[in-house]
């Protein structure tokens, strides 16, 4: 059975920011607040934390926000797209049907965290450290785990042609229903990993083997 990851803990009654966020400042703390139909650009704040809180349809370009800690938040319809995010903590956080393509989590920790139906491709999760996370119905094509820790992480219907899990172990990770023709992988980071029969060509070069059709 599936450990179960925890879902955000959001109370009703957020207070809605807008402007408030046009410019973030380091260390800035927000508690308890919504922010909706806004465009956050040009931002360079770190160490920024956001506990119970909800994002929908926000976007944020051009931006560095590293070392943010996210507790209890909610990500809905937002596009994170090609900021950098690295050395950030999150906990108890939900990305639903949002743009992460080229966004940079490297070095993050990610516990309790669920990606459901979002569009990752070349996002960069170099290594970070996976406990408790959940990839559904994702498109993570060419998206980097270089040296990752997938503790307890399971990815679900995903597309994860040309991921790159170099240096990764992919012991008990389940990608058995995920779409791909090749991955870049260790052979010995292989051991233990559960794949659906149409993959193991994909892993006949790494083992010496000439598939015949």
């Amino acid at each position: 059975m599936k450990p179960k990851i925890e879902a955000p803990k959001i109370p009703d009654g957020l207070t809605a920011l807008s402007h408030e966020m046009e410019t973030l400042r380091p260390k800035d703390d927000y508690r308890l607040v919504s922010v909706r139909d806004i465009f956050i650009e040009q931002q360079e704040a770190s160490k920024v934390s956001f506990e119970k809180a909800v994002f929908t349809n926000v976007t944020v370009t051009e931006s560095t926000l590293e070392g943010i800690e996210l507790t209890d938040v909610l990500f809905d319809k937002c596009d994170l797209s090609n900021i950098y995010l690295n050395d950030s903590f999150l906990h108890r956080v939900e990305f639903r049907h949002c743009k992460l393509i080229g966004t940079d989590w490297t070095r993050s920790r990610l516990q309790h965290v669920r990606f459901e139906g979002c569009v990752g491709d070349y996002s960069a999760f170099r290594f970070a450290s996976f406990k408790h996370a959940a990839f559904g119905d994702c498109s993570l094509l060419g998206a980097h785990f270089f040296h990752s820790v997938l503790q307890h992480t399971f990815f679900t219907s995903c597309r994860i042609d040309k991921a790159n899990m170099t240096g990764t172990k992919l012991e008990g990770i389940d990608l058995s229903d995920c779409e791909f023709d090749g991955l870049l992988v260790d052979i010995e980071d292989l051991r233990g990993c559960i794949v659906s029969p149409q993959h193991v060509s994909s892993f006949a070069a790494l083992l010496g083997l000439i598939v015949k059709p």
